[in-house]
């Protein structure tokens, strides 16, 4: 299996080149253009269209119509045939499925829940009351009002792989942030059924509305609601670019996360690292995805030939080898740097959503990399580590967003509230310079509302 990933220096034009089309991955991937694409649009909606194009028609359909367009795209989309009254899976569904999940499997879920509420715990402001600021000499105090929001939905892929590690990665931060309405939307099977573990899961973490709904279509369903689905305050949670084109086109009506599509990971290494692993953690995010972007940066030639020769042997060996070698040939890249620095500066400009350091004393890069959604270092901390059992949640910024963006936590769902408190001594020391600007702004009003109190 030739895999044909260009291995270029840092520093050329043709270096530069590929690192413009990473950086504009997620514009070039909503624009995306495939023979397949075209096809299954047409047949779906009539016409060929741009994936920008499929989600604009699928959220404007579903908010206008509701449940009669999810179900319409469930049978056209996704191939199954559902109703108002199946639309949604029934507690005896999640209890049947608990208890057939491999004892080993719900153990392992276990302690991944215990771990990210363990660690969630550790962020969590002091306490969920008002926190006023120290009096100054002018007796207005200000503070914060820490509360967590009313409702909020989940979304757990399971297209190309059931994803149910992404359950507690996104419900445990909401429940330690105090969350109490929790809606979740994934994909079904043709038959209906939704994957047995995402159930276990939801059942183990005390989640009862659970909705067979995946794509645009469930996007669209938690933002603006149908008689089935009420209407979310914020959506969280990974998907395929379908539904992190959909959280951007609903951004406003509701709160987004982030934008989270096709999984990604930058890998710097220099000539300490084990090219074995190395090719293990690359290919680890291109079997999630077609899309999926795989980047190593090494300052080591002879290491980065070796990671070259073992992602053809072990991609032969996986049963998702087919998406592995399709991501890696479209948006695979070896990058030779002169030096850790090198590195460090194309880490940064790519803002990957994982970013593995596996350089000697890697500690010592950390306060360099200032854009990445996870950092892990050292050779002991694999991207996989991440994505189940190591505290932090795997729901992680991509496409460069990382810039902007912070992965799912307590802080995802909570909101800050100002407290603004002043007695009467206060408000007259802060009287003149607050009329002077209320005066300045042309706006009356604002000085009288002072003016008033002080008679």
């Amino acid at each position: 299996m030739r895999l044909g990933i260009p291995v270029l220096h840092t520093g050329t034009a043709a270096a530069a080149k590929a690192l413009r089309r990473l950086a504009s991955r997620l514009s070039a991937l909503e624009n995306l253009d495939s023979a397949g694409l075209r096809a299954r649009t047409r047949r779906i909606f009539g016409k060929a269209l741009r994936p920008d194009q499929v989600v604009a028609r699928i959220v404007a359909h579903v908010r206008s119509r509701g449940d009669s367009a999810l179900l319409a795209y469930a049978k056209l989309i996704d191939g199954v045939s559902l109703t108002r009254a199946t639309l949604r899976v029934k507690d005896p569904e999640m209890r049947a499925a608990y208890r057939r999940t491999p004892a080993l499997l719900r153990k392992a879920l276990e302690l991944s829940v215990a771990r990210i509420a363990e660690y969630q715990r550790r962020l969590l402001p002091a306490g969920l009351a008002p926190e006023a600021a120290k009096a100054g000499p002018a007796g207005v105090r200000s503070g914060l009002l820490w509360t967590p929001l009313r409702r909020v939905g989940l979304y757990v892929p399971a297209g190309t792989a059931p994803l149910f590690s992404s359950v507690p990665m996104l419900a445990v931060p909401a429940q330690v942030a105090g969350v109490k309405d929790i809606a979740v939307a994934t994909p079904c099977r043709r038959d209906g059924k939704v994957d047995e573990g995402i159930l276990c899961a939801c059942q183990m973490l005390g989640l009862k509305e659970v909705y067979k709904l995946g794509g645009a279509q469930a996007i669209a369903a938690l933002a603006f609601g149908t008689r089935t689905i009420a209407a979310v305050d914020k959506i969280c949670g990974p998907g395929n670019l379908f539904v992190m084109l959909a959280k951007r086109a609903v951004f406003g009506h509701v709160d987004v996360d982030m934008l989270a599509g096709p999984s990604e990971v930058l890998i710097i290494a220099d000539d300490s690292a084990a090219a074995d692993c190395i090719a293990a953690d690359l290919l680890s995010q291109a079997e999630h995805d077609a899309l999926a972007s795989c980047v190593l940066v090494s300052t080591s030639r002879r290491v980065a030939e070796k990671v070259l020769e073992e992602l053809e042997r072990q991609c032969l060996q996986l049963p998702r080898r087919q998406t592995a070698a399709a991501a890696l040939r479209e948006w695979g890249l070896v990058l030779i740097a002169p030096n850790l620095d090198e590195a460090v500066r194309t880490a940064n400009l790519l803002a990957p959503e994982h970013l593995e350091i596996m350089v000697r004393n890697p500690r010592r890069l950390v306060p360099k990399l200032n854009a990445a959604g996870a950092i892990f270092v050292g050779p002991h901390a694999p991207e996989a580590l991440g994505d189940y059992v190591a505290g932090p949640s795997h729901a992680l910024p991509t496409g460069g967003t990382a810039r902007a963006f912070s992965g799912v936590s307590v802080y995802t769902f909570l909101r800050r509230t100002s407290v603004i408190e002043a007695d009467a001594p206060g408000l007259a020391e802060l009287a003149e310079p607050t009329m002077v600007l209320a005066e300045a702004e042309g706006l009356e009003a604002h000085r009288r509302s002072v003016a008033c109190r002080l008679r």
